[in-house]
C-alpha cells in the first residue's frame, strides 16, 4: 500500500494537547505553514487565545474542548473538526502529564491517572481518528518519549506511560500495515524538552520540577512532527543527546543503573519552591510554549540527519571523504597516524 501525503498548505490537522508546550508551537507552525488547525486540550480559556492569536497571524483554526482520557470527548473533538473543516488530514496525539516521585511513594490514583492520560489518551486519539483517516488516508503522529527506550529514576511512571505508548502505536502500525490502510504511523521521540511539563506534574520531591537535560527547545519536536504529516516516517528522535543516553541504556544497562542515580538532583531546583497544583486531573496554567528555565538547544544535527538523509549522507561522505584525504596526505609525509590520531 503506497501511503501519499498532502503538503501542509492542504492539510486539516488535529493536534490535542494543543493548549501549551509542544501541542500549541507545533499548531502556531502548521497554521504558519497554511494548514487548517484543530486545537484539542482541557483549558479553553488558552485554547480560545491560542485560536485567536493564530487567526490574528491570518491562519485558520479553531478548537474543541476535551479531555484525551475520556474516549467520548475524543470523538466528539473529532467530530467538530469534521464539522468545521469537511475532513481530518493529519492527527497528532500529544497531551501529556508528569509525575517526579519514586515509584514507591507514587499515589496510586495519580499513577492511573497518568496512564489514563499518556496511555489511554494515545489509544483514545488513535481509535477517533483511524475511522476517518482510512477513508481518505492521512498520518497518525504520536508523541512519545525518549524515555520509552531507557528506565528512568523519579520519573519511572512517565516513562512506564510511554514505554506503553510505544508498545501500542509500534504494534498499530503493523496491525494497520497487514490491513493496507493508507495511514502513516509514527511515533515521536523528543529528548528533554523545553515545554512546561514539570511545572504542571505532580510533584513529590524538594524543590520546583525540572526537564531532565540536556534540553532541546519545543519547535524542534514541531519540525518533526510537521514533517511526518507530509513524509511517512516509522519513527522520528528529537536531540542526539536523548539518543546517546538511551545508546548508553541498551548497550550498558549496569552502568545505567549505577550512574542513573546521580542525576536525580538535576530534576529538582531545591532554590525555588514547588509550583501549586499540577494538571493530572485538571488543566493547570496554559497558553506558555516553554519554561523560561533553561537554555535551550534549537539546533540538532543527529534530528536534521532524520528529516534530510540526503544532506546528512552528502555531511557523512564530506566526512569520510576529509578523513581519508588526511591519511593519504600523512601518508605521503611520512607521517601517517597511530589509530585515534586522525
Amino acid at each position: 500500500m503506497t501511503i501519499t501525503l498532502k503538503p501542509l498548505a492542504e492539510q486539516v490537522i488535529l493536534i490535542t494537547g494543543a493548549s501549551s508546550g509542544i501541542g500549541l508551537v507545533t499548531a502556531r507552525a502548521a497554521a504558519a505553514a497554511g494548514a487548517q488547525v484543530m486545537l484539542v486540550a482541557r483549558n479553553e480559556a488558552a485554547l480560545a487565545d491560542a485560536v485567536a492569536g493564530i487567526r490574528r497571524d491570518g491562519g485558520d483554526a479553531a478548537y474543541a474542548v476535551a479531555d484525551v482520557g475520556d474516549a467520548g470527548q475524543v470523538r466528539a473533538a473529532a467530530d467538530a473538526a469534521i464539522a468545521r473543516f469537511g475532513r481530518i488530514d493529519s492527527w497528532i496525539n500529544n497531551a501529556g502529564v508528569a509525575i517526579y516521585a519514586k515509584l514507591v511513594d507514587t499515589p496510586i490514583d495519580e499513577h492511573a491517572r497518568l496512564f489514563q492520560t499518556n496511555y489511554f489518551g494515545a489509544v483514545n486519539g488513535a481509535m477517533a481518528a483511524i475511522p476517518h483517516l482510512r477513508a481518505r488516508g492521512g498520518a497518525l503522529i504520536t508523541v512519545g518519549s525518549i524515555v520509552s527506550d531507557i528506565p528512568t529514576p523519579i520519573m519511572g511512571a512517565y516513562a512506564a506511560s510511554k514505554h506503553a505508548v510505544r508498545g501500542y502505536i509500534e504494534s498499530l502500525r503493523i496491525e494497520i500495515r497487514a490491513d493496507q490502510l493508507p495511514i502513516s504511523v509514527t511515533l515521536i521521540k523528543p529528548s528533554g524538552i523545553d515545554t512546561p511539563i514539570a511545572r504542571h506534574a505532580a510533584n513529590h520531591g524538594d524543590g520546583e520540577a525540572m526537564i531532565p537535560p540536556p534540553v532541546y527547545d519545543p519547535m524542534l519536536v514541531a519540525d518533526a512532527i510537521l514533517y511526518a504529516a507530509e513524509h511517512p516516517r516509522r519513527e522520528i528522535t528529537v536531540g542526539g543527546g536523548g539518543r546517546a543516553q538511551a545508546l548508553f541504556g541498551t548497550h550498558f544497562p549496569r552502568l545505567l543503573e549505577k550512574f542513573a542515580p546521580r542525576g536525580i538532583p538535576a530534576l529538582f531546583d531545591t532554590a525555588k519552591p514547588k509550583t501549586p497544583g499540577n494538571a493530572l486531573f485538571a488543566s493547570a496554567g496554559g497558553g506558555e510554549e516553554r519554561s523560561g528555565d533553561h537554555s535551550a538547544r534549537r539546533t540538532s544535527l543527529y534530528t536534521a540527519g532524520q528529516l534530510h538523509p540526503a544532506a546528512a549522507a552528502t555531511i557523512g561522505i564530506a566526512v569520510a571523504a576529509g578523513i581519508v584525504a588526511l591519511f593519504a596526505w600523512r601518508a605521503e609525509s611520512g607521517s601517517t597516524p597511530a589509530p585515534g590520531q586522525a
